[in-house]
């Protein structure tokens, strides 16, 4: 009997291949599926939760621990730091040990820090706890974008559907985070945020348990050539140097003389030179982390980059705004919560569209209304001045942010995956997951140090002369400077649809284009097999220039 869920096979008597939208296998059923993809989603969902929490309460938290500014901005930073510092090394570790337990365990692990985060009784405690949970974030993203990658390995509008759900995590993290903190913080107190979420991600962990299929990755043994594949060099270059820079950023503004302080300027040059030495060594190391040959992918790079300058500006957008909500206008953390609320409801529109379109629109059309809508939020935010209208300035800035950051979320998502083979899934996402989170964490440290510069010498003339949302305004310049950057690499863009019938993915087209290529070269060496005379001129010239330059454009 014909099988719905495969295709028809061939009259040779091959066997049947398996419809790509079909339930996969490794499910018994659909209500395992979902919750097997809401699993995933509140793994990618753990620094974005923290962060909306940890944002709506952030200046309770400060006055309750006289915290400074820089502390409070740390508070929100850290655990984006720290997870874009070690995500591309969990994600080697998931690909080569396995990926089931690594991810139950960080899920575990992040709901007990969270319970200790609680009863902090410094600021100083509190950032650093921040930052330990950024790194069971770092270590539990890499598994379950791998394991999703894997179940859904063939492009198709199921594919679509689960990543669309995955990518929400993110922007709906921070979300759901402020309005659950708010909450927690209104009836109780700011600590109980923190209990909040180790209650959320203990429920989470026991699901996962029951859900997430067998893990079937072939797993290595440890050996000197597994310790050599996991890149240690590199590691320790991204955490020192992103680690240096970032301080050195959040540090500038605070320091006793300034940037001109010394420890600020070794930061600095430290830390920029440890990130240029660890491009060069992934280069020249043949265990790198990262084949630095994908960059070469035109569409790979350009996706990245745009993602990236979009989102240096999402966070800054979402913790300052919330914080001039709390500080300048007064707002308890609950009406803080509730006036971050229609990021929820644009962010669960745009995601629900996105999984639905991007097998049908152009992708490039999509990435470019992201990086418009991601300007005008933040021009949107930036023009405003206290005693403005929400409803004229906050409100729609809030909506176009999360639209800009869910379309170029689900487009880059989706095509970094289908780029890599199933043996590097984790590293894929990871590398993906560094970007956007390494981005957060620059754009909180500029952020920082153009609030503190503004905030000290107030403007006494001019559109802001006197104006409490200055500073604020400020920061929101710097997201829309960022994000007009986005929009010039747009028009350079080729991608077309994802997850179209007959869609092979970008590996398997690249794969593709090899052979032929292959094909190519043996037709025009046919000759010189025969014994027929090759002159090694113009033809043979032109193919083995053919040959290089496909293969260098397929890598």
């Amino acid at each position: 009997m014909h099988d719905p869920e495969l295709g028809d096979g061939d009259n040779d008597g091959a066997p049947p291949i398996r419809d790509p939208n079909a339930r996969p296998e490794c499910f018994k059923s659909t209500i395992q599926e979902c919750l097997f993809v809401i699993s995933v989603t509140m793994a990618v969902a753990m620094t974005a939760f923290l962060i909306g929490s940890t944002t709506v309460m952030s200046s309770f938290a400060g006055r309750d621990l006289h915290m400074t500014t820089a502390e409070i901005t740390w508070m929100n930073a850290a655990p984006s730091l720290s997870s874009g510092a070690l995500l591309l090394f969990f994600g080697s570790i998931a690909d080569l040990f396995g990926r089931k337990s690594m991810f139950i365990g960080s899920m575990l692990l992040f709901s007990i820090f969270c319970l200790g985060a609680g009863f902090s009784r410094s600021g100083l405690t509190l950032d650093i706890l921040n930052g330990v949970l950024g790194i069971w974030s770092a270590s539990a993203v890499p598994p379950a974008q791998g394991m999703l990658g894997v179940i859904y390995e063939k492009p198709s509008p199921r594919k679509n559907k689960a990543f669309g759900c995955f990518s929400a995590g993110n922007p709906l993290g921070f979300v759901f985070g402020s309005i659950f903190s708010g909450l927690a913080t209104q009836l109780f107190s700011w600590r109980a945020s923190f209990w909040l979420l180790a209650i959320v991600y203990l429920v989470v962990t026991i699901v996962a348990i029951f859900t997430v299929p067998n893990d079937k990755t072939v797993k290595v043994e440890w050996s000197q050539e597994t310790v050599k594949r996991l890149d240690l060099p590199g590691t320790a270059m991204t955490i020192l140097g992103i680690g240096l820079f970032c301080a050195a950023l959040s540090l500038g503004g605070d320091a006793p003389q300034g940037w001109k302080t010394p420890y600020v300027l070794v930061f600095l040059i430290l830390g920029i030179a440890l990130i240029v030495l660890f491009v060069i060594w992934e280069i020249k190391y043949p265990y790198a982390m990262i084949d630095m040959k994908i960059w070469k992918d035109r569409d790979f790079s350009l996706l990245l980059a745009i993602q990236s300058f979009g989102f240096i500006g999402f966070p800054v957008l979402s913790f300052w705004l919330a914080l001039y909500f709390q500080t300048v206008l007064g707002y308890s953390a609950l009406m803080t919560g509730v006036h971050m609320l229609p990021m929820v409801t644009m962010g669960l529109l745009a995601n629900l569209v996105a999984a639905l379109i991007l097998h049908k629109v152009s992708n490039k059309l999509l990435m470019g209304i992201g990086a418009l809508a991601y300007v005008i939020s933040f021009v949107l935010a930036a023009v405003q001045r206290n005693g403005d209208s929400y409803w004229a300035f906050s409100f729609p800035a809030l909506c176009l942010c999360v639209v800009g950051a869910d379309l170029q979320f689900n487009v880059a998502n989706m095509y970094v995956l289908s780029s890599m083979p199933p043996s590097k899934q984790s590293i894929a996402g990871s590398l993906f997951q560094t970007l956007t989170r390494l981005c957060s964490a620059v754009g909180y440290g500029i952020a920082t140090a153009i609030f503190n510069g503004v905030q000290s010498s107030p403007a006494r003339s001019g559109y802001y002369a006197n104006n409490a949302v200055e500073p604020y305004a400020a920061t929101f310049w710097f997201s829309a400077g960022a994000a007009a950057l986005g929009v010039l690499f747009v028009p350079w863009l080729k991608i077309g649809t994802q997850g179209h019938q007959g869609d092979k993915g970008r590996l398997t087209e690249k794969e593709d284009e090899r052979e032929k290529v292959d094909d190519i070269v043996d037709v025009s060496g046919v000759g010189e097999k025969s014994g027929e005379k090759d002159d090694s001129g113009p033809k043979g010239d032109a193919a083995g220039t053919l040959k290089d330059k496909d293969i260098e454009a397929s890598v």
